[in-house]
């Protein structure tokens, strides 16, 4: 009986380290899913848009945001930025799409790629969860997603060196800015 007891103290002991371990896998996988969708939208979006209109410096997400498959325009969420910052407010001139993942595509409505060049970007956040987490880290921080005007997808910590919005800041890759869930 005593050594049954020790036994089955000793599964405990294992289960409280492991167990919390394999949800939080569990949660990165699923939102390094929602992302991958995320990004396949917003590219596909992209394809359609020139397919219909051509390219152009002034294409941006808003004008993508015809052909992005939403649940609804949200405008009164608050949701997290990138690991380091605090929230993005969806009442306050973003645009912002709640998805059919669950997750929230945040993006400035004037933001276009400005040129047409291959590091011309527009970008946007994806917050996977949807919610703002109340802190600067944990695991529901957003990605930011770059979509380049040659049709390339990357992110902060993937950035072409170089890369260029329309608003003249210059991007270069920062792997701490994205978020720990994120495996690209």
């Amino acid at each position: 009986m005593a050594e049954l007891l020790i036994s089955l103290s000793i599964l405990a002991t294992i289960a409280t380290f492991a167990i919390p371990q394999i949800i939080q896998a569990q949660q990165s996988s699923n939102f390094n899913a929602i992302a991958k969708e995320d990004a396949a939208t917003v590219s596909g979006a992209y394809q359609i848009y020139a397919q219909k209109n051509g390219y152009s410096a002034s294409t941006g997400l808003n004008s993508l945001a015809t052909y992005i498959n939403y649940v609804s325009k949200d405008s009164t969420s608050l949701i997290d930025s990138y690991p380091g910052q605090g929230s993005i407010d969806c009442s306050s001139g973003w645009q912002c799409y709640r998805m059919h993942n669950g997750s929230i595509i945040a993006f400035d409505p004037g933001q276009t790629f400005g040129a047409t060049d291959d590091l011309a970007i527009t970008y946007f956040y994806m917050d996977p969860d949807g919610v703002y987490s109340g802190s600067t880290s944990g695991s529901g921080k957003s990605a930011v997603f770059f979509l380049y005007y040659n049709q390339r997808m990357s992110t902060l910590g993937n950035a072409v060196a170089g890369s260029h919005d329309a608003f003249g800041t210059v991007y270069n890759p920062t792997p701490s800015k994205d978020p720990t869930w994120l495996s690209w």
